[in-house]
């Protein structure tokens, strides 16, 4: 089942419970780097939140990047994450 679960993008849901490598404040919004195994390696995964408590408004996103260390992956996440708001803003959340 944990097989049909990934295939299918079942594993998303898993990530959500996922380690916070790092988390940074850039713009007035919160970015985390979220650990995301893939094997032996790590993929780009992270979480961009504006506003607070019942307000807060999150987008996850989910890079096919791999990378060896939690180092590069939450490095990389950060600056993915710096762009994502550079270019969308607030319309990442519509």
């Amino acid at each position: 089942m944990s097989f049909l679960k990934k295939l299918f993008g079942g594993g998303a849901e898993e990530s959500s419970s996922g380690k916070v490598l790092e988390t940074e404040t850039y713009k007035d919004y919160t970015i985390r780097a979220i650990e995301m195994r893939a094997g032996s390696e790590f993929q780009l995964c992270g979480e961009i939140e504006k506003g607070q408590g019942e307000d807060a408004k999150v987008h996850r996103f989910i890079r096919a990047d791999r990378l060896s260390s939690p180092e590069q992956a939450a490095s990389s996440a950060l600056g993915k994450a710096r762009q994502i708001i550079d270019e969308q803003g607030d319309r990442l959340f519509s």
